[in-house]
């Protein structure tokens, strides 16, 4: 098994705590921690309808048999369990009882938020970081393959053919289940609407352009991104706040958590496709996206990342905010370092002043080294660089 970096915080908030909460996609291993992490406490899907029936029939019973506590799987499956559940969380200070997870945060969160405040943590788990999987022998040397596979448990722990394994996903999860919480009718618009947002990975999400191509309203096209973010398929990456006295875009970027999910959705068929493929450039600046908003969030801290662009098109792709302390990156594909990668990186830097930090630029080659000042970080040793260990600090 691929020891999850998240466990060690896992485990010591249960010591303060009276009950964790766990969000993140379906299959992106949240039964398989909570089971390794907690091995000694009872465990219940409340995906399985007898459970399920019994949870939402007679809470109060059902609660009663787990004094001491235990794994409430899929939660969100049976969301009146929890007013019952502060009940039974307040009869005791003892910490760590109820370990709960579920794979939509929407209104999971918000239901939780309401009826545990100040009982309970809240952590996510998203699929595996590429430190993860060396961590666990278990990733390529290759970028393309990386990229290709992407980062979900079940593809490397069973060893899985990533085109099968996704098409499954795509049908059982994208098709069925989140359709199903948007109450979409006609799949053929949904379907299109995928692959328009796999299609602009890296862009700015443009809500009316989208729509119009898929033949649905504007409004509706940003609601099912909301659910898409929601169910941990998607999310946008905000703009940063500061303009250094520039016009800058306001418009939020989309990304995918999974790089597997979106090739997939594109309909690549294998990795050496991924090589001559328009998006490649998109899709890594993906992956190196995700991989850092991935490592923060397994680090239970706030996802400070962000991209800057002005209306003349001067962009950096990443800026982290440590609070005033500005770290740059730019994100490029190609395996042969060049000098003029470095250009918007300066100019960004000279408007920003004394609140830039060490610029880094990380690309598709296999050496990583210093240039004129900036970090230049190879894609294999992105886990390595202290732009990834700050979540530790």
């Amino acid at each position: 098994m691929v020891r999850r970096e998240i466990q060690s915080r896992l485990v010591e908030l249960s010591k303060q705590f009276k009950a964790l909460l766990i969000t993140g996609p379906r299959q992106s291993g949240k039964t398989t921690l909570t089971r390794h992490a907690f091995p000694d406490k009872p465990y219940l899907s409340l995906e399985n309808p007898d459970t399920r029936s019994q949870a939402s029939q007679d809470p109060r019973a059902f609660l009663a048999r787990f004094r001491e506590g235990a794994i409430l799987d899929e939660a969100q499956r049976v969301p009146e369990l929890f007013s019952y559940l502060q009940q039974v969380l307040d009869e005791s200070r003892a910490p760590g009882r109820f370990v709960i997870t579920g794979s939509q945060h929407l209104g999971l969160n918000q239901t939780v938020g309401q009826s545990l405040a100040g009982r309970v943590a809240m952590l996510e788990l998203l699929p595996f970081t590429h430190g993860e999987l060396i961590a666990g022998k278990c990733a390529t040397a290759d970028l393309d393959t990386t990229l290709f596979k992407g980062s979900y448990p079940p593809v490397f722990d069973q060893n899985l053919d990533p085109v099968v394994w996704y098409n499954s996903y795509i049908d059982t999860y994208l098709q069925r289940d989140v359709r199903t919480l948007l109450n979409v009718r006609n799949l053929i618009p949904f379907q299109r609407f995928l692959a328009l947002c796999a299609g602009n990975v890296g862009q700015l999400f443009n809500a009316s352009r989208i729509a119009a191509d898929c033949g649905i309203a504007s409004v509706t096209a940003s609601q099912w991104l909301s659910v898409l973010e929601g169910s941990y398929i998607t999310f946008r990456l905000q703009p940063h706040f500061k303009n250094f006295r520039k016009r800058t875009i306001k418009t939020p970027k989309i990304y995918f958590w999974d790089t597997g999910l979106a090739i997939r959705l594109l309909g690549v068929e294998h990795p050496n496709q991924i090589a001559t493929h328009p998006l490649r450039g998109a899709l890594f600046e993906n992956w190196v996206a995700a991989e850092n908003m991935k490592r923060l969030c397994h680090h239970v801290q706030r996802p400070n990342l962000f991209f800057w662009r002005d209306v003349a098109g001067l962009e950096v792709d990443l800026i982290q905010d440590l609070g005033g302390r500005l770290i740059p990156t730019e994100i490029k594909s190609g395996s042969t370092f060049a000098s003029d990668w470095t250009t918007a990186l300066s100019a960004w830097k000279k408007m920003a002043g004394q609140a830039a930090d060490t610029p880094r630029v990380v690309y598709g080659g296999s050496e990583s080294f210093d240039f004129q000042g900036v970090q230049v970080v190879s894609w294999a040793n992105l886990h390595e660089t202290r732009y990834n260990q700050v979540a530790r600090t």
